[in-house]
């Protein structure tokens, strides 16, 4: 069983998968944030950052393509191919966005089924490389499902990764897993489970209930507590003190990377600042009596404002 880092916009970048994969545990997998394919499409320099060896290293990283149009698709992936040596890209169909999915893109692209269906059909005869398709389960209704099955049976793809929410459920309530269990009895290509992973409890459970997975995919969950796969892996193995001393441990030497590599990377401490701020709302409620301190992160105005709560909060307070 595989583990793979969700793409997620404007957090997964590749200064982020590079911290992550320092210091925790390493995923199998990194999936870019969606590069939207566009005609005549050159890649710009941040899209570029994200799929380069250069600032990739060895991360086994694959390029996601955001697009309804299959000729858009053939050349983004070939420049990823022919230029940067990627064998393998991911179609995003999952994203619930909304000012995606009104163009038809991501999991909007699920509410036209025979034009997905030509879509792909174009995309496997002309493409030449591994395809990979990250998807929602429909758009409103569930019976929705059963056609995109159909439709996903058709095709050579390399691995079928389920996140079992409708397009209009969001990220709200719980996963259909049903239908999960409904795409393992109906299609034989490999298959991925997506969603709610935010512990080791609910890793405990998904995986009895989907012991046949292929792999696993961490969004939220991962980028709340970037140490999870090292307590799913691990964990068990340590007492809760000495996991929680260790973890914290590495949630320091992950920030101070990750901040230092934005300072870098990022012109202006405005910049800098809006993007560790953004982490601190899904990492900080990983540790005790968090409230105050976050919301003296999110007041700073000034890198030193800054420092000196991210210094109070790891000195005061304990991870979870």
């Amino acid at each position: 069983m595989k583990n793979y880092m969700a793409p997620m916009e404007g957090v997964t970048n590749w200064v982020y998968r590079n911290a992550y994969h320092e210091c925790f545990y390493p995923m199998d997998k990194y999936f870019t944030p969606f590069i939207t394919a566009k005609p005549n499409k050159r890649l710009s320099s941040k899209e570029i950052k994200e799929v380069s060896p250069d600032t990739n290293g060895k991360l086994p990283v694959v390029p996601q393509i955001l697009t309804n149009n299959a000729e858009d698709f053939v050349k983004t992936a070939h420049i990823f191919r022919d230029e940067y040596g990627h064998k393998e890209v991911n179609l995003n169909l999952g994203c619930p966005s909304g000012t995606v999915t009104a163009k038809g893109k991501g999991a909007g692209f699920l509410g036209e089924p025979e034009k997905l269906d030509r879509f792909l059909d174009e995309i496997f005869a002309n493409t030449g490389m591994e395809i990979s398709i990250k998807t929602r389960v429909g758009t409103d209704y569930e019976e929705d499902w059963e056609r995109l099955l159909e439709i996903y049976s058709k095709y050579p793809i390399k691995e079928l990764i389920i996140h079992p929410r409708l397009l209009k459920d969001h990220y709200k309530g719980t996963p259909r897993y049903g239908l999960y269990e409904e795409a393992q009895r109906k299609i034989k290509v490999p298959l991925g489970y997506n969603g709610d992973i935010f512990s080791v409890e609910a890793y405990q459970e998904i995986q009895e209930k989907f012991p046949d997975a292929d792999s696993f995919m961490y969004g939220r969950g991962i980028i709340a507590r970037p140490y999870l796969l090292d307590e799913i892996m691990c964990g068990t193995r340590m007492k809760k003190e000495d996991r929680q001393s260790q973890y914290k441990q590495k949630m320091r030497q992950f920030h101070d990377c990750l901040y230092r590599e934005y300072q870098e990377y990022l012109s202006g401490e405005r910049n800098v600042l809006f993007r560790m701020k953004e982490l601190w709302n899904y990492m900080a409620p990983g540790f005790t009596n968090y409230a105050k301190y976050l919301k003296k992160i999110k007041k700073s105005q000034h890198l030193g404002d800054y420092e000196a709560a991210v210094m109070s909060l790891f000195g005061e307070q304990e991870i979870l």
